[in-house]
């Protein structure tokens, strides 16, 4: 077996709430992304599974545990560093699709490219080329509040991929859709997935939409086992 691109070690996480004193939300939390392999993460509300896929992101840092990437433990980064290694190895989708109301489609997908220091003509054929793969391509110039939410939702999924990362992260993707928007859209989501050679760790309430993955995992506890 190969090794995995993404590892959770013993991952632990707990919150002060105050009154309620120190709340543990991750504890010893293990999981192992295999290249390739397409993961369902299934778990009640308010179980961790946001805090849990922010932690293996990198934009939030574990109490205990490693978070490994490509082989490379992550703790310990500094803040640039981890700003570097997110922006070039992992893509996240939101529920809500988060993008930005004052530009259009094509320049939502763009901006984290130039960021990423790629050229803009290179940049927007890319921007171009995903959006068309989800079948909105003559939506390019049109900005967000224009959109349908299966459209904006697709939009996410091109930008989350428009730096070519080894990883998805996606947090209930379809989760603000209709049921047969929903559908569409996922099926869009895992072409796109399996077309680029992705690894990716979903969470989703939808039982259907996780049996369409590779495996599933379910968040009991603080802590992962396989379903």
């Amino acid at each position: 077996m190969s090794n995995p691109v993404l590892e959770l070690r013993g991952i632990q996480k707990a919150y002060n709430r105050g009154a309620v004193g120190e709340v543990s939300v991750l504890r010893g939390a293990d999981l192992m992304l295999q290249p390739g392999e397409v993961v369902a993460l299934v778990a009640p509300s308010g179980a961790g599974k946001s805090t849990l896929l922010h932690i293996a992101g990198l934009l939030d840092s574990p109490d205990a545990g490693q978070v490994v990437l490509n082989g490379a433990d992550m703790n310990g980064l500094s803040d640039r560093q981890r700003t570097r290694a997110r922006r070039q190895d992992i893509g996240f989708i939101y529920q809500f699709h988060h993008l930005l109301p004052e530009f259009s489609a094509l320049e939502n997908i763009v901006l984290p490219q130039l960021a990423n220091r790629v050229g803009q003509g290179a940049a927007e054929a890319r921007a171009a080329d995903l959006l068309g793969r989800v079948g909105v391509a003559e939506r390019a110039a049109h900005r967000p509040a224009a959109l349908s939410g299966g459209e904006q939702q697709r939009v996410a999924f091109c930008r989350a991929l428009a730096n070519s990362p080894g990883v998805l992260l996606a947090d209930e993707p379809t989760g603000n859709l209709d049921p047969d928007t929903s559908d569409q859209v996922f099926g869009m989501l895992m072409e796109l997935v399996r077309d680029t050679g992705l690894s990716a760790l979903i969470a989703t309430h939808n039982m259907q939409l996780a049996a369409r993955m590779d495996r599933v995992v379910r968040m009991e506890n603080g802590q992962l086992s396989e379903q």
